[in-house]
């Protein structure tokens, strides 16, 4: 069974910092892309940083560029996201998402909430 389990998320002052982390498991961990998505009230859930499984580049939003550090460890199937200068716009849930080809699965979501 494929799962993707989310923690870390809570509340914190702008300016904090937040660590992500995606524990996965059920699939072959160096063949996914591995990303982190966001989906703040009313609003649709939109890609903030992916990990490639080819070469290990990394992509980031241009919201988070500058703050936001995706990281992987391939040893213990974790992935994280350290979010530093956190602004109330990051407010949001953040999902963990793994992608191959049409294989497409999803974490549950950890609550981030910025106080201003």
């Amino acid at each position: 069974e494929v799962q993707l389990v989310e923690s870390g998320g809570g509340l914190v002052q702008a300016g904090g910092s937040l660590r992500l982390s995606c524990a996965a498991s059920g699939f072959t961990f160096d063949d996914y892309s591995i990303g982190w998505f966001r989906q703040a009230p009313g609003e649709g859930r939109v890609g903030v940083s992916c990990i490639s499984s080819a070469n290990g580049a990394t992509y980031y939003a241009d919201s988070v560029k500058g703050r936001f550090t995706i990281s992987s460890d391939k040893a213990k199937n974790m992935v994280y996201l350290q979010m530093d200068s956190l602004k109330p716009d990051d407010t949001a849930v953040y999902y963990c998402n793994a992608r191959l080809r049409t294989d497409n699965y999803w974490g549950q979501g950890t609550q981030v909430t910025v106080s201003s």
